[in-house]
């Protein structure tokens, strides 16, 4: 069976320092050995062949275990793919109670995930749309606990400038493929992360075991 992952102490401490232990959600979790078996199976047979933009295995356990952490219930996905990622945010959110919105422009990758999804059992936990994210962030109505960000990189300032007003506080905003170039290292979608570091009502840390995935909480409006 698969078991959460610890996130790293940073994180960890992140969340400690933006909620207090009064404010924090109650971890009331639903058990589901069933829907568990069928998602680590499906996961199983498909190790090694997610290819099409799709996350890297460390990043899609990241992504679970951050939501079964903050007990997030509304999350926003912008960038199926084939539904890799999809997947893992879907599972913690079948033990949350809460439910994915996730979406993608391209109907060939739309209609594989959706496949993916029935297989793994998840379907019942995601409204998949196949839509241009420029448009439907926009129009969506929120609000988000939890969003996941990896669609078009040169669009990602514009997806969060969209969605922030939309994220609750103590809320958790996820952008893929990050790296910080800073200290002479080679960077990855620089100036968006260092326009994030910019805002002093979040609080951010990057996780560069996999992909790159920068973690952003807000702790105020």
């Amino acid at each position: 069976m698969f078991r959460m992952t610890k996130i790293s102490l940073t994180i960890y401490f992140l969340i400690l320092a933006i909620v207090s232990p009064g404010d924090l959600k109650a971890q009331t979790l639903k058990d589901n050995p069933e829907l568990d078996k069928k998602v680590e199976k499906f996961l199983a047979g498909q190790s090694g062949q997610w290819q099409d933009l799709n996350v890297p295995q460390k990043d899609g356990k990241l992504l679970h275990d951050l939501i079964i952490e903050g007990n997030y219930k509304s999350a926003l996905e912008i960038g199926t793919s084939t539904g890799h990622s999809g997947i893992y945010i879907a599972w913690a959110l079948s033990k949350t109670g809460g439910k994915l919105i996730t979406i993608d422009i391209d109907e060939v990758r739309h209609k594989t995930a959706l496949e993916n999804f029935k297989k793994a059992g998840l379907s019942d936990y995601i409204d998949a749309r196949l839509a241009d994210a420029h448009v439907l962030v926009k129009e969506l109505e929120g609000p988000f606990d939890f969003v996941f960000s990896d669609a078009d990189k040169g669009w990602y300032k514009n997806y969060f400038q969209d969605v922030d007003p939309k994220l609750l506080i103590g809320g958790c905003y996820t952008t893929h493929n990050i790296r910080d170039g800073s200290n002479g290292r080679r960077g990855r979608n620089q100036e968006y992360l260092d326009y994030i570091r910019t805002l002093e009502n979040y609080e951010t840390a990057l996780n560069s075991a996999g992909g790159g995935v920068l973690i952003s909480y807000k702790r105020s409006e």
